[in-house]
């Protein structure tokens, strides 16, 4: 069996109709992480999930193949950074830039940088950083219930 990022794997359930989401309008910048994005050529799914929970999505001046670290790769998220800025409030300096209210992000590190990003540069009455898990998960809508039989196909499937 093949591994797959979640982001990949939510967006084909939901393209499926295995999962339901509800759409509720919000604004949002979206991080391509490196490791998703540089590393393994995963731009649109991410997207497509939050275009379907309701964000209208306004891009950052680096994005995609071209994006900027969000300060953690490398081992550098172990690093007390003392000289020149923090790798991490320069990326949410360019994510309060877009006017959207929620940096998204699909990687824990990334979402770690961005927290501490956004106090640090003091954005936390404009940005608030969030996985696109949580956002899903606050969308969620009500699923039909499961027979045994529906269920052992659903895991037989996956």
């Amino acid at each position: 069996m093949e591994t797959e990022h979640y982001t990949v794997f939510l967006h084909r359930l939901v393209i499926e109709g295995r999962l339901n989401i509800g759409s509720e309008a919000f604004d949002c910048t979206y991080h391509d992480s490196c490791y998703l994005g540089r590393y393994n050529d995963i731009f649109e799914e991410p997207r497509s999930l939050l275009e379907t929970a309701g964000g209208a999505i306004a891009e950052m001046s680096s994005t995609g193949a071209e994006s900027f670290c969000c300060g953690a790769g490398g081992g550098r998220i172990l690093a007390e950074e003392k000289l020149g800025s923090r790798i991490s409030e320069k990326r949410a300096g360019m994510a309060a830039e877009t006017g959207a209210g929620v940096l998204v992000s699909n990687c824990p590190f990334c979402l770690t940088m961005f927290e501490d990003g956004v106090k640090g540069a003091e954005l936390e009455e404009q940005l608030v950083p969030k996985d696109i898990a949580e956002l899903l998960a606050e969308r969620l809508a009500p699923q039909k219930p499961l027979t045994a039989e529906g269920a052992e196909k659903v895991f037989l499937e996956a």
